[in-house]
């Protein structure tokens, strides 16, 4: 299957591109023919825009779908197949101006189609789409097509949302390289690591290759592509959205959020994909938890009066505390702190017990993975592997991938390990949940990752063990152990350029509370900046 495309259509008239404002801005004027019909001088921003500024310029009569999504696309072109080929996209929609052609006849017609009409989005390759592949970041799924939807693409498309491209991930969901499209590239240093699994996520919706993205977290997978690509960053608590049409890995921490450049994007995008779902039973847990609205309570004051836990020390005991990358990270959080006291907050330095064997619990499931997999391939139609056993013994998996999936087999939730597992996990709920209670906290805050990502290595395609220092530094297991909500948010750069993430994380079924926090922050910070190997076209 080819990783490439051709743009479609290409533009009816001479676009004209000047800078404005901020190095990373840019005016778009061009002129489109949609449906045959031509149609007057559009000028708008694709760079760093949002959800609100799209359908404004739609309701204006600014901007068209199909003039969005074929900036979009010249994007993906530019930059993921040329340029600094960040190898972000796995499969673009083929039908992406068609579905924006149709979208804006329905616009003319009637309005805005839902709160996500015409909103390109950028979807993890973990979750199946009736209309084009799903692969899982595998050759092995070359060219899979499902012919169903998950129920997350079924939320957003009823939105109105177009999903303009599946995105490249770590091989079956772990880490940030696959046989199937290679390596993901840090947008930020295409030579560095994008986190993963759902890197592909992270560095295309960083680098404006869509606007908003989804991605799957199982251990961290969401929190540690935003934290390293300056997004937000929502790991929601389990139940509140549904796995239905997604791979699953461990089930009891397997979930789906967003990853997008502003938090009201990642609010908007929770209202439409959170909720039950009959095929995901678990979802019933989220009735009557979920408000009207994430996004329409989030105010600028949100922080002012909440009590927040600092986690200082480190849950990953490899990383080393006097290194420079230490150093620049830890002056990140200080100046994040004191900018939540600033914003109002009550912000204090809490311990949990045990709270450095956080990791290693994680990292002790092994037990759910074969069997859920064999169950979720016996569900597709005609799959070409329908075992994690025989995906196995192909041959093909990336080495590294194969070496962790080969201590995934023979294993079972009936072996007296993963017993322990639970017990270790149900421990580390009791200490946090007593910390917060003890402290009359509302959330804890800690960096994602107590250090920079590191570079990638030259042998990460054909070594089991590559030196790469992966996710050096990594905090992300406290909210999938837990089971609780945790947001990321941009906290600034280090000295190098690469960003650094802020983690909130809460009682279960607080989204609202952490989406107001993190907005609150956002707001007076200001952090975000798209990365400088992605600037506007033809600047």
């Amino acid at each position: 299957m080819s990783r490439t495309h051709s743009i479609m259509k290409k533009l009816g008239a001479a676009r004209t591109r000047a800078f404005a404002g901020p190095a990373w801005s840019l005016t778009l004027t061009f002129a489109l023919a949609a449906a045959g019909t031509p149609l007057g001088a559009q000028t708008f921003q694709v760079e760093e825009t949002t959800i609100a500024q799209v359908h404004a310029a739609f309701q204006s009569g600014d901007l068209t779908c199909e003039g969005l999504v074929e900036s979009y696309l010249a994007r993906i072109d530019a930059y993921d197949k040329q340029g600094p080929r960040f190898n972000a996209i796995a499969v673009v929609n083929p039908r992406a101006l068609e579905e924006a052609r149709t979208l804006d006849a329905a616009f003319a017609s009637g309005g805005l189609t839902g709160p996500l009409h015409c909103i390109p989005v950028l979807l993890k390759d973990q979750v199946e789409t009736r209309d084009m592949p799903t692969t899982y970041g595998s050759a092995l799924f070359e060219g899979y097509v499902s012919e169903r939807d998950g129920t997350i693409v079924t939320r957003m498309r009823e939105a109105g949302a177009l999903i303009i491209a599946k995105t490249n991930m770590g091989e079956f969901a772990s880490r940030y390289v696959g046989s199937g499209f290679g390596i993901i590239r840090n947008a930020y240093d295409p030579r560095r690591n994008p986190s993963g699994s759902s890197g592909g996520t992270g560095s295309g919706v960083a680098a404006n290759l869509g606007l908003i993205g989804i991605g799957e977290d199982t251990g961290g997978s969401i929190r540690g592509p935003a934290a390293v690509a300056s997004l937000v960053g929502l790991r929601p608590t389990l139940p509140l959205v549904s796995r239905f049409g997604m791979m699953p890995a461990n089930p009891t921490t397997d979930t789906m959020g967003p990853m997008t450049r502003t938090v009201m994007d990642a609010a908007i995008l929770l209202d439409v994909i959170s909720g039950y779902d009959p095929n995901d039973p678990v979802t019933a847990y989220s009735v009557g938890q979920v408000p009207d609205s994430y996004a329409a309570g989030l105010e600028a004051g949100a922080l002012a009066g909440a009590r927040i836990g600092v986690i200082r020390e480190p849950m990953d005991r490899s990383v080393d505390t006097t290194s420079e990358g230490f150093r620049q990270v830890r002056a990140q959080m200080e100046a994040a702190i004191r900018a939540l006291r600033d914003l109002g907050a009550e912000v204090f330095d809490v311990a949990i017990p045990g709270i450095e064997q956080v990791s290693a619990v994680f990292r002790a499931n092994s037990y759910e993975t074969e069997e859920v997999t064999d169950a979720y391939l016996a569900e597709l139609r005609d799959p070409p592997y329908r075992s994690l056993a025989s995906i196995l013994l192909s041959g093909r998996v990336n080495p590294w991938r194969a070496a962790g999936m080969a201590d995934l087999l023979g294993k079972t939730t009936r072996d007296l390990g993963y017993l322990e597992y639970l017990l270790a996990r149900d421990h580390v709920r009791e200490d946090v949940i007593a910390t917060m209670a003890e402290h009359d906290l509302d959330a804890f805050v800690y960096a994602t990752f107590d250090h920079p990502p590191a570079p990638i290595a030259d042998d990460v395609e054909t070594n089991s063990a590559p030196d790469d220092r992966y996710a050096l530094g990594d905090n992300r297991s406290l909210s999938p152990l837990t089971g609780f909500p945790a947001l990321t948010v941009p906290a600034g750069f280090t000295d190098d350029g690469l960003p650094v993430g802020l983690e909130f994380l809460g009682r279960p079924f607080t989204e609202a509370m952490l989406l107001g926090f993190g907005y609150a922050y956002e707001q007076a910070t200001n952090h975000r900046r798209p990365p400088p190997a992605a600037p506007p076209l033809g600047g």
